[in-house]
Formats: C-alpha cells, structure tokens, sequence
C-alpha cells in the first residue's frame, strides 16, 4: 500500500471549473486506511479532505472555504501512483456536490 503520510503535494493540473491551483498545498496524514489532507493556497483558504486508501484507490469528500467566503464540498475517485522517480502522483476525479460539474485535478508530491 502506497503511505501519504507527512506527504506535501502541489498541483500541476487542475480542471477548468477547479478551485485548487499552483498556489495550493496539500499535507496529508494517513493511519492504515484512512487518510485526512487539509490544503490551502490560491482561490482556496482553508480546505479538508477524509477518506479511504484501499490499494491504489482513494475514495474521499472535501469541503473547502473560498477566499470570497463561500464554503463548497464534494467527492472524489482518485487514483494514487508511484512515479519512475519515486514521488506519489494523485490522479483526482471530482464532482461537487454543492455547486455543478466534475473534472480531474493531477497531484504530485513537492520537491523536497
């Protein structure tokens, strides 16, 4: 099983109807399955993120605060690898559940 613990991640793609951008930054913390992220940066000033790690899939919900004051939530399929370099990649597709559309965002791990 792939560890995101204490993992960092920034964005290198986002959908065009996303909010998270180049400026957000994810910190994840993981115990077996079960794995919290909280994120911020950008369009996006404070956003949490629950769900279930099982083998490559994560399954999760987020809410996040925008920066006009809105708070929007949704769910997420998501798709974690490891790159040749040895950095974990997150292939996120998301619906929202409090506004419309879906789209994919794409994670990797920031340089340390």
């Amino acid at each position: 099983m792939i560890d995101l613990d204490g993992l960092e991640m920034c964005v290198s793609s986002t959908a065009s109807n996303g909010v998270v951008g180049s400026d957000t930054r994810l910190r994840f913390t993981q115990r077996g399955h079960r794995v919290v992220a909280r994120y911020s940066g950008g369009r996006v000033e404070r956003g949490w993120l629950v769900g279930r790690l099982q083998d490559s899939e994560l399954v999760c919900r987020y809410a996040q605060r925008e920066s006009g004051g809105e708070i929007h939530c949704g769910r997420s399929v998501c798709r974690v690898e490891r790159l040749t370099d040895g950095r974990t990649r997150i292939f996120e597709h998301f619906r929202w559940s409090t506004r419309n559309g879906s789209g994919t965002n794409v994670f990797d791990e920031c340089p340390r």
